[in-house]
């Protein structure tokens, strides 16, 4: 542990993206904690972040009661009750368990103690005393949560449904009054007009999003059900409502492929409309809703992201609970029932979620164990059917002859190639594990190759034959000729990109020991790299070393080809 090498992990190209830095450091840290990658120190620090932000939302939701003007006394233990019931919420296990959904959790974190900055600082403008100290706390925090990931940006989203709602722009001072009021809408003006003139033009896609089987329009379309699912695990968490793995979701085509789609549309909008029209006599209400639509405006949008993951709810789920729990408390004053019975009831529902989240999270306890309540709560899942079979082969000792659990795991693949006929994940692995039990047939090669010609071209078909690759050099002898095929399929069907055939390559050359079927992925890799990429003179020795000296001319040949500027 030292300044240079925190530096260097900040400094580290990331692939999730440039903003989730902080979360990065704290796995830098975990990991030298740890001394390596123990998934108890992993999961220890999220559930320290989770014990962090249930204190700080408690607070943050004191100070909304507060301001919609609920006594104090009450306000004290509504607070923490339904801070509690958005922590334990099984919905939130995906978020928590999953270490790398730390990017999320830190992020929500850091938003919280914007929000209560900005509240802060707000109900000090309201009492005519300055707000800077809030303000600048708010800015700070909200640096910090876009350094943790990319949908804290919607803060100030959340902070304009904060002013239609309780704030409503209100000031001791009429000039800051009219200032905020003048600012906002300049905000909402500017933020429309970058959306529409940039965003939208730099994501749409009219055809498929690569390695997508659904295009922009279709993807909005979807959203409309992803949403109301997520609201439907809301208020019902049964465990067996959140597979973790959605892939089985199918995009919505048009407005009733399928018929649920435009009934879910209606719904959402029914939904903002009562809040919009309830954000006086119900702001708790109307801002809980509208919390919960901004949470999702970035990855439900036309960003071709996956259409559904439960994390995306970790801040949403504070606004459904908002909204929720005041409807419940309205609910209770109403039929007037005695503090005593709405503390029953209050209990009876906090213990319901933390049952449900108990028996979730020992479903977590190990990858087979998620991977079978997964596949269960999920049939049309083939991520949760090929993790099934995995998890079964890892079991019984990896992809070994002699495998005890070699049957398990081959049941679960054929379930998983019967489940989901599109997929190619369950077919690859079944072909490794009849391999390794010795009874693989030229048939099952026949069948998986036709599977290829008409599977879609989702990102999960495109890396099927890559498992054959990876599995064969773990030592699972796969047939040499039928693997060729494969890849010769795959080339046809499929747009390569050049490091793919360079990988292709490379396996066959140094394999399968066939330099002569490895030169046309070789070639074709060349053909798409920028001259002064390494890797020809690096093949070129090679093949001089391998005793292929006619095969490094032609590659040098290509090289030099390339490099010859053409002709004006």
């Amino acid at each position: 542990l030292s300044l240079g090498a925190l530096l260097d992990v900040a400094a580290a190209p990331q692939p999730a993206g440039s903003m989730r830095l902080l979360p990065t450091l704290s796995f830098a840290i975990d990991h030298w904690r740890a001394g390596g990658m123990d998934p108890a120190t992993f999961k220890a620090t999220n559930l320290l972040i989770h014990a962090l932000t249930t204190g700080l939302i408690a607070w943050l939701f004191r100070s909304l009661l507060l301001t919609a003007g609920m006594a104090e006394a009450r306000a004290r233990w509504l607070a923490p009750a339904l801070a509690l019931a958005w922590a334990a919420h099984p919905l939130q296990v995906s978020a928590v368990l999953y270490v790398v959904q730390r990017m999320q959790t830190l992020g929500t974190l850091c938003l919280v103690v914007a929000l209560l900055g900005y509240l802060q600082a707000r109900r000090a403008q309201v009492a005519g005393r300055p707000g800077s100290v809030g303000f600048l706390v708010a800015i700070l925090a909200w640096l910090l949560a876009m350094a943790c990931k990319e949908d804290s940006l919607l803060f100030p989203a959340y902070t304009l449904a904060l002013e239609l709602t309780l704030l409503r722009f209100a000031a001791a001072e009429p000039r800051e009054a009219r200032l905020l009021r003048r600012g906002y809408a300049f905000a909402a003006i500017a933020g429309t007009a970058v959306f529409l003139l940039v965003v939208v033009p730099h994501y749409w896609s009219a055809g498929a999003y690569p390695g997508r089987d659904f295009s922009s329009a279709e993807r909005l379309l979807t959203q409309a059900r992803v949403l109301c699912l997520y609201l439907w695990q809301i208020v019902v968490p049964l465990p067996s409502h959140m597979p973790f793995y959605y892939d089985w979701l199918q995009p919505s085509r048009g407005l009733l492929h399928p018929w649920t789609t435009l009934p879910a549309l209606v719904l959402l909008m029914a939904l903002l409309a009562t809040a919009w029209w309830q954000r006086r006599q119900r702001p708790l209400f109307a801002l809980g809703v509208l919390w919960f639509f901004a949470a999702h405006f970035m990855t439900s949008n036309v960003i071709g992201l996956e259409l559904a993951y439960e994390h995306r709810n970790h801040f949403a789920l504070a606004g459904a609970v908002l909204a929720i729990g005041s409807l419940l408390a309205e609910a209770g004053q109403r039929l007037a029932l005695r503090p005593a019975r709405q503390g029953a009831v209050l209990g009876l529902v906090l213990a319901g979620l933390a049952g449900a989240t108990l028996l979730r999270a020992h479903e977590w306890r190990d990858t087979l164990h998620l991977s079978k309540a997964a596949s269960a709560s999920a049939p049309g899942s083939a991520r949760a059917w090929i993790q099934l079979c995995a998890s079964e082969l890892e079991a019984g000792g990896g992809p070994v002859p002699g495998n005890p659990r070699l049957d398990q795991a081959i049941a679960a693949c054929s379930q998983g190639a019967r489940h989901v006929p599109d997929s190619l994940n369950s077919p690859a692995l079944l072909l490794v594990l009849k391999t390794l039990r010795g009874d693989i047939t030229p048939a099952d090669w026949d069948a998986f190759r036709q599977r290829m010609r008409t599977a879609s071209k989702s990102w999960d078909n495109y890396r099927a034959p890559f498992l054959l690759i990876y599995r064969a050099e773990d030592g699972v002898e796969l047939d040499h000729d039928q693997l060729l095929a494969v890849f010769r399929t795959q080339d046809r069907m499929t747009q390569l990109q050049p490091r793919e055939l360079a990988s292709i390559g490379t396996f066959i050359l140094v394999h399968l020991r066939r330099p002569d079927d490895a030169m046309p992925y070789f070639l074709k890799a060349l053909a798409a790299i920028p001259a002064t990429d390494p890797f020809a003179d690096e093949l070129q020795t090679e093949l001089t070393r391998i005793g292929r000296q006619d095969l490094a001319q032609r590659i040098f040949a290509a090289n030099a080809a390339r490099r010859t500027p053409s002709p004006p």
